[in-house]
């Protein structure tokens, strides 16, 4: 069973909240955001690349189901994936930028790479 990080939140809240983040992600390249959700949205982008990699009719459905913006898709597929066909894996970089002035937290800028 794949472990992950529960985030204080509920399954429903969290669940859409990861597929905002991946979206925002593969739609700016860059997002900042907490450690703890850097690395949660870390796992989820690369497999979204590496569906967009494989490229067939299914993978490109298997991406619609979980990000929002179907723009958003087409460019995973048209123009992200392909930058990324020499590389196995290791798609996205995280820059710890330090705490958060209100409650501390570690934030991090994580970006394609």
């Amino acid at each position: 069973m794949a472990m992950h990080r529960k985030l204080g939140r509920t399954t429903d809240h969290r669940v859409a909240m990861l597929r905002n983040l991946v979206t925002s992600l593969l739609k700016n390249g860059r997002i900042k955001t907490t450690q703890a959700k850097a690395k949660e949205v870390r796992r989820l982008a690369e497999k979204m690349i590496t569906l967009g990699k494989r490229g067939d009719l299914h993978a490109r459905r298997q991406a619609l189901a979980y990000i929002y913006d179907e723009s958003v898709v087409k460019t995973l597929f048209d123009e992200i994936a392909p930058k990324y066909e020499e590389r196995n894996g290791g798609y996205t970089r995280i820059m710890k930028l330090g705490p958060r002035r209100g409650d501390g937290a570690e934030m991090v800028i994580i970006e394609l790479v």
